[in-house]
């Protein structure tokens, strides 16, 4: 048993060690090309919406794409709606992890690890030496998730572990467990990713693949909200605003739960399980999504109102002067 706890750990380590650096590696590839994208297509929500897809995408990490948004709304360089819609897209665009990380790939991982690693070595460049190292990264990322693949086959035969992995089936109980595996590993993809590794062994059930998806959502948050510490009052609503989204999509997503899973099951069809866990984060975000881009005036009002934009120095000390001249 010890030894498939450290396999575990070890994987998602390397999981982890991927994500955090491929999200760097791609930004210096990038430049500030990410910043300037996201403040030049972003005139209203829908470019904003189709900017976070396509910069999550690329970035493969929402939590770095709405860091990102939240600087810049920091630095007024995007206002407080521009940044709602940014959100938004991110959650759809890392939904693509999910469905990458459905795919049989891990095994080819040994591929991207020498060809990455070959790169570095012959590079006689910055920009040539990043490239490298993103391929690198991507292929300690699926060799992690190989290893957390291997490393839980043999507790099919722990009855403890069936046991405990079947009160997942409970929605909340599965959310509450997504959210607060989220909160300590600071990844929603590797929580989404070690539930479709688990479902794939058969030691975790559609129902509380989806459950553990829907509380990663949650713990996600988290991050983001770090970010806003001593930022701006609209960095902050833009934090928060990303606590709503996902809070009330939850809610939403835990009391309509069983006719969900009943949806994502006939959308999927006879796809396996592991496919059909990622097809849930997909539908889940993107029906999410839809239906909340048409209340962004709404939350924009109430943010707003709760937490209005403090006056400028400038407009404080005039307001002082005009004051003392009365």
């Amino acid at each position: 048993m010890t030894e498939i706890i450290l396999s575990i750990i070890g994987g998602l380590v390397l999981f982890l060690f991927a994500v955090n650096n491929l999200s760097e590696s791609i930004q210096l590839i990038a430049g500030n090309n990410a910043s300037k994208w996201i403040q030049k297509f972003t005139s209203n929500t829908f470019s904003s919406l189709i900017v976070g897809i396509i910069v999550t995408t690329l970035l493969d990490s929402s939590s770095a794409v709405i860091i990102i948004t939240i600087v810049l709304v920091n630095s007024k360089l995007l206002s407080f709606r521009q940044a709602m819609g940014i959100v938004l897209g991110a959650n759809i665009g890392t939904t693509v992890s999910s469905q990458i990380i459905a795919m049989d790939i891990g095994k080819y991982s040994p591929i991207l690890l020498l060809l990455g690693f070959i790169i570095l070595l012959i590079s006689k460049s910055d920009h040539i030496s990043n490239i490298g190292k993103v391929i690198l990264y991507f292929g300690v990322l699926f060799f992690g998730l190989f290893t957390m693949e291997n490393a839980v086959e043999p507790l099919k035969d722990h009855a403890f572990f069936s046991e405990w992995m079947k009160k997942t089936e409970n929605p909340i109980i599965g959310a509450l467990i997504g959210a607060l595996v989220t909160l300590i590993i600071q990844s929603s993809s590797a929580t989404v990713g070690m539930a479709i590794i688990l479902a794939k062994k058969g030691l975790l059930s559609v129902a509380g693949g989806v459950a553990v998806m829907l509380g990663a959502e949650l713990g996600t948050c988290s991050d983001t909200l770090i970010a806003t510490i001593n930022g701006s009052r609209a960095a902050l609503k833009t934090g928060l605003f990303h606590l709503s989204f996902n809070f009330i999509s939850i809610i939403v997503g835990l009391i309509v739960f069983d006719p969900f899973l009943h949806f994502v099951k006939k959308v999927s069809g006879h796809a396996t399980m592991e496919r059909t866990i990622a097809n849930s984060h997909m539908l889940f975000n993107i029906m999410g999504v839809l239906i909340f881009v048409w209340t962004i005036p709404l939350f924009e009002k109430i943010l707003n109102s709760l937490l209005p934009d403090k006056p400028s120095k400038m407009a404080t000390e005039a307001t002082k002067t005009i004051d003392g001249l009365q």
